[in-house]
């Protein structure tokens, strides 16, 4: 089976997404580059590295029968020829699940290569309760 050719980080990203709502393992993995030093971070999970720990956890979301729907929106874009940046708001819902919940913040960086545009990174982290920030009344060290 070949690998489709994503002329595009947007046709890379879309790909992704699509894999994600139809928990296509195979599709997702099309998506990822095959250079072992991709990185994959779930939110509030550890970091992976390699594509035999991200086709694992991809594996095992996808097992577990959960459907996910994910649309994107506010996309902050840092691109040149051969290294694009993608940051996303990822609205989530769950196939079922009437609950809202809070949207994950997502960073997707996508290469250039002989095949086309490819997946090197997914980091995907819940936002802050805002409400619960903003009561706070010692200022927030972030690092």
């Amino acid at each position: 089976m070949s690998k489709p050719i994503f002329t595009s980080a947007a046709d890379a990203e879309a790909g992704f997404y699509d894999a994600l709502a139809r928990s296509d393992l195979d599709a997702m993995m099309s998506v990822w580059s095959e250079d072992e030093e991709v990185v994959c971070i779930h939110p509030d999970s550890p970091r992976l590295v390699g594509l035999a720990a991200i086709r694992e956890s991809w594996r095992q979301l996808f097992a577990g029968g959960v459907r996910l729907q994910v649309q994107t929106s506010h996309r902050v874009v840092s691109a040149n020829m051969l290294l694009t940046v993608h940051n996303v708001i990822e609205h989530v819902a769950i196939e079922g699940d009437e609950r809202l919940h809070p949207p994950m913040v997502a960073t997707n960086v996508y290469a250039r290569g002989a095949l086309g545009w490819r997946l090197v990174m997914h980091h995907a982290s819940p936002t802050p309760d805002v409400q619960q920030l903003a009561g706070q009344d010692a200022p927030r060290v972030v690092h």
